[in-house]
């Protein structure tokens, strides 16, 4: 015969199990959303700029924008414009962080192992700050790797003088 206590110790140990389960899958669900970047959205706050790009490579919507290494706002909208043939990024940009000046430049870098891309400001010297609708004139493209591949085993812009 099984003894009450057993029976409690059993139901114990079964209850502890299935909180550790569930603990479990709520951190693989936090670790998704951090990848994912779907943790954060866009700060209805804040203010939107563009800017053009000749090449945003694997750039997506709700990339992280930063400034310094901090979080300041995340791509909201990418776009392609017939006319001047780039795409045209737009960028929330978080309320917060209303003094970045306005010959601000833009690049693409690429974060970590998995080659996530974001934009990183390099701030300019201007008085003047960039506000709501503003454009961003100094931007530099994404770095793909196939192309710096070619030139490196085709010796394109080496510097190797012919003779």
């Amino acid at each position: 015969m099984i003894s009450r206590s057993e029976i409690m110790h059993t139901k114990t140990v079964e209850i502890g199990v299935g909180i550790f389960v569930a603990i479990g899958f709520a951190a693989l669900f936090m670790l998704a959303m951090q990848v994912s970047n779907l943790s954060t959205f866009i700060n209805a706050d804040g203010y939107e700029i563009k800017a053009n790009f000749q090449n945003i490579g694997g750039l997506k919507v709700r990339a992280p924008v930063t400034m310094a290494g901090v979080r300041i706002g995340q791509v909201k909208q990418i776009d392609f414009d017939s006319d001047i043939y780039e795409a045209v990024v737009t960028l929330s940009i978080f309320a917060k962080f209303d003094r970045i000046p306005l010959d601000t430049s833009a690049s693409i870098l690429t974060a970590g192992l998995l080659g996530e891309q974001y934009i990183g400001f390099d701030a300019g010297g201007e008085e003047e700050y960039l506000r709501e609708g503003d454009q961003i004139m100094l931007t530099q493209s994404a770095v793909v790797l196939e192309q710096l591949i070619g030139q490196f085993m085709f010796g394109q812009g080496s510097g190797d003088k012919k003779e």
